[in-house]
């Protein structure tokens, strides 16, 4: 069995900070150690509790290039941005910066849940709409993001365990993970395991294209 991610988050506006608190508690994958921190004590709160994610407000953080001073100062904490309606330029700049993800506040909480899990990984997300930039924003669906199971099966595909493996990895039956290694190709736009391989790269680990992750 996994151990949870475990996630810090910082200040947010009330409403926000009492839904992340819901969504994330309702999450047995997901351990809230600290929350409500400011940035000032941020650092210190990441140095103490060594968490998996660690999630940013966009609108407290005093420029961009916060988040590559943290990024430096914890380069194991993947490190979550949440945004309002954030541009392509907005998302580009901070994953350049050393964020993992960068995620709207009006993202409904299971996609939220889903960034958080594949952020964990190292797998950079960002909005479909953000990736398609803003000519494109009005016509675009939703991000057909992966669930955490299957960011579960993604990882163990691109270490080439096979299906067998998986199965008895994670404890489920062999069909189940076929029909997540199926779900994971359609929503990747691949179609075999070679096209997987390509897609991971060594240093920043899986990578997919825009809609689900960013090719960054």
């Amino acid at each position: 069995m996994r151990a949870p991610v475990t996630v810090v988050a910082a200040t947010f506006e009330d409403l926000v900070a009492i839904g992340l608190r819901q969504i994330i508690s309702e999450d047995t994958n997901l351990q809230l150690i600290a929350d409500g921190i400011p940035l000032d004590q941020l650092e210190a709160a990441i140095k103490q509790h060594e968490p998996s994610v660690v999630l940013l407000n966009f609108g407290s953080l005093p420029n961009p290039a916060y988040v590559y001073q943290l990024h430096q100062q914890a380069p194991d904490t993947r490190i979550v941005v949440l945004a309002n309606r954030p541009s392509a330029a907005e998302c580009n700049q901070l994953l350049s910066f050393g964020a993992t993800a960068c995620v709207s506040k009006e993202t409904q909480g299971r996609d939220i849940i889903n960034a958080l899990h594949l952020a964990s990984r190292g797998m950079h997300v960002m909005p479909r709409s953000a990736a398609a930039g803003p000519a494109d924003r009005l016509d675009l669906p939703e991000p057909d993001l992966l669930t955490a199971r299957e960011a579960d099966v993604l990882e163990l595909l691109q270490q080439g365990y096979t299906n067998a493996a998986i199965a008895h990895e994670l404890s489920i039956g062999v069909e189940t993970v076929r029909t997540h290694a199926r779900n994971i190709y359609r929503k990747l736009g691949i179609s075999t395991r070679r096209d997987l391989a390509r897609l991971s790269r060594p240093d920043n680990g899986p990578v997919a294209p825009a809609g689900i992750v960013s090719a960054s």
